[in-house]
């Protein structure tokens, strides 16, 4: 009996032992696996990369456009909430959006279909429920809304409405109740009522939020509370903050910043603006001087403290930061390349860590973790 014993010891504590080593191998296989999608203006493809949890790239594929013949100024990215379908706007003619099937395990596209666009659209994005596009011509100062079907392809324009200049970003708010145009060449953002139910926009009232003259208003983003807007200038390299009353849709000016370096000299060229997912950190980036500026985010009001800038590819008119908030990739319209920060997490500045080749000219990032 105690030979018995003495055996049965060293088996219970070895199977104990390999069920440890599998529930933690089971814990590794069902973490979310993070992948960056780069969009490519003169290559008209897409470069995907999976992260690793150190921040480190790897390429996985690149996707080339079915269809698509010659290359466009930028190709904007938005991928489905339900994180099933990545689509790319085309701005060469015929203009289309290009959709693509991601695979939740690999994280690589598939080519579904291409579907029309209303104009050479600057920016896409789909409405929350995954059932819309959003669009904004830039060059034909207008606005679009384009149904998603069944497989995520784009249908025919159900609506196209005429702007002031230059469109430039046509975002939904977080409860997809309204969706906001950014007009760079007006100096406003138009702001529209949304019915997600029958898929329809009708002006706001009022129908247009001023911001100063001359500033040219380009991208926005929400707070991830939903109390406030950050709004990037272009022409001035303003940062404005607004708070945000979802009831009406209202924008309220509460505080101006600028995402210039110390001791600039020269025309502003601001570009891309994101936040992280806990709302801590902004950052935004600015063409001129081939920078990217960190501010810090207080959560009660809302209000913007600048840490500092760090040098960034050139021409830096896109970035976005990973959903776990520990990273930023910024590419580079003129270097062909993207390259990712670490995001310290108490100051919230910008630590190089790597930069990798992407296609020709680069403009656009999108993040995505699966499952």
């Amino acid at each position: 009996m105690l030979k018995s014993t003495r055996r049965s010891a060293p088996r219970a504590a070895i199977a104990t032992t390999l069920t440890f080593l599998a529930l933690i191998s089971g814990v590794r296989a069902g973490m979310a696996e993070t992948f960056a999608y780069v969009g490519n203006a003169d290559s008209n493809d897409i470069s995907v990369f999976k992260m690793a949890e150190s921040g480190e790239m790897s390429p996985v594929q690149t996707a080339t456009f079915t269809g698509v013949d010659k290359p466009g100024s930028s190709t904007p990215l938005a991928i489905t909430p339900d994180h099933r379908v990545l689509i790319a706007g085309v701005r060469s003619q015929r203009f289309l959006a290009v959709s693509f099937a991601i695979d939740p395990k690999t994280g690589q596209l598939s080519h579904i279909g291409n579907g029309p666009l209303a104009d050479s659209m600057a920016n896409i994005a789909s409405d929350r429920s995954g059932k819309f596009l959003f669009s904004a011509s830039y060059g034909g100062n207008k606005v679009a809304l384009n149904p998603l079907l069944a497989n995520g392809v784009a249908g025919e324009p159900k609506q196209v409405i005429p702007t002031g200049l230059n469109a430039h970003a046509f975002l939904p708010s977080p409860d997809n109740r309204f969706v906001f145009a950014t007009n760079l060449g007006s100096d406003q953002v138009l702001a529209f009522a949304f019915d997600a139910t029958a898929g329809t926009l009708t002006p706001s009232d009022p129908p247009a939020i001023k911001v100063p003259e001359k500033s040219g208003p380009r991208h926005f983003v929400f707070h991830p509370n939903g109390k406030f807007v950050y709004l990037i200038h272009e022409l001035n390299g303003d940062v404005a903050a607004f708070s945000y009353e979802a009831k009406i849709g209202a924008w309220t000016e509460i505080q101006r910043i600028t995402a210039l370096p110390e001791g600039f000299n020269g025309k502003p060229w601001a570009a891309d603006i994101h936040i992280t997912p806990d709302g801590r950190f902004l950052y935004a980036s600015e063409r001129t001087t081939n920078t990217l500026t960190a501010y810090k985010v207080d959560a009660t009001s809302g209000r913007l403290t600048t840490v500092g800038s760090v040098p960034t590819e050139k021409q830096p008119r896109g970035f976005h930061i990973d959903p776990s908030g520990r990273y930023l990739a910024a590419v580079g319209e003129l270097s062909d390349s993207m390259t990712v920060y670490a995001i310290d997490q108490t100051s919230g500045a910008l630590g190089k860590l790597k930069s990798y080749a992407t296609g020709k000219k680069p403009n656009w990032v999108e993040f995505l973790s699966l499952p």
